[in-house]
C-alpha cells in the first residue's frame, strides 16, 4: 500500500526532507563561510600549515626580538647623543658684534667688538680699533661671562648680546647680532 503524504508515515517523511534540505544548505552555507576563513588565514599566516595560535607566538618572539633590537639602538643613540652633547659645549654658541666710532672721528663707526662664547660663557672678545691710518686687533678672555682682564665698554656691550637669548640665537643660526 502506497503512503499518500497526508497520513503520519508522509508527512514525517515530507518533514524529514525539508529538515534534510534545510542542514544540506546550512552545511553548504558552512562550507563557504570555512572556505572565506581559511583564504583569510592564508593572508594572514602566508602558507604555512600552522594555527593561528602557533602563528600569534610566533609573531611574539619576533617582537621580543625587535624590542630588545630597538632598546640595544636607543642605548646606543643615547650615548652619542651624551658625547655630542659634551662637545657641542665647547662650540661657539653665544655671539655677538657691536660697531662704534672708537675716536669719535664720524668715521662711520669702523671700529668693532666681538663676543665668541660658548655653553659655558667663555670664550673670546675680540676688538678691532680703526683709526684714520692704522688699526689695532686686541683679544680678551672670558670665563663664565667676565673677562680676564678689564673690559672696554663696547667689549661689555658685545658679552651683554652675546649672552642674550637673541646672541644666542644669532649664533644658532650663524649670523652675528649687529649693533
Amino acid at each position: 500500500m502506497a503512503a499518500s503524504l497526508t497520513d503520519t508515515s508522509g508527512i514525517v517523511a515530507v518533514a524529514a526532507a525539508v529538515a534534510a534540505a534545510v542542514a544540506l544548505l546550512g552545511c553548504v552555507a558552512l562550507a563557504v563561510a570555512v572556505r572565506r576563513l581559511r583564504a583569510a588565514q592564508r593572508v594572514v599566516l602566508g602558507e604555512h600549515e600552522r594555527d593561528v595560535v602557533a602563528h600569534a607566538a610566533a609573531l611574539q618572539g619576533d617582537f621580543e626580538v625587535l624590542r630588545g633590537h630597538v632598546e640595544g639602538v636607543a642605548e646606543r643613540l643615547d650615548g652619542r647623543l651624551a658625547s655630542a652633547e659634551a662637545g657641542l659645549l665647547g662650540a661657539i654658541s653665544h655671539c655677538a658684534l657691536v660697531r662704534y666710532d672708537a675716536y669719535n672721528e664720524l668715521s662711520g663707526r669702523q671700529s668693532v667688538s666681538i663676543a665668541l662664547l660658548d655653553g659655558t660663557r667663555t670664550g673670546v672678545v675680540l676688538s678691532c680699533i680703526h683709526h684714520r691710518d692704522q688699526a689695532r686687533v686686541y683679544a680678551k678672555g672670558v670665563r663664565e661671562g667676565r673677562g680676564e682682564l678689564e673690559l672696554s665698554p663696547e667689549e661689555e656691550e658685545a658679552v651683554r648680546q652675546a649672552l642674550s637669548a637673541e646672541g644666542a640665537a644669532a649664533a644658532g643660526g650663524r649670523r652675528l647680532a649687529v649693533r
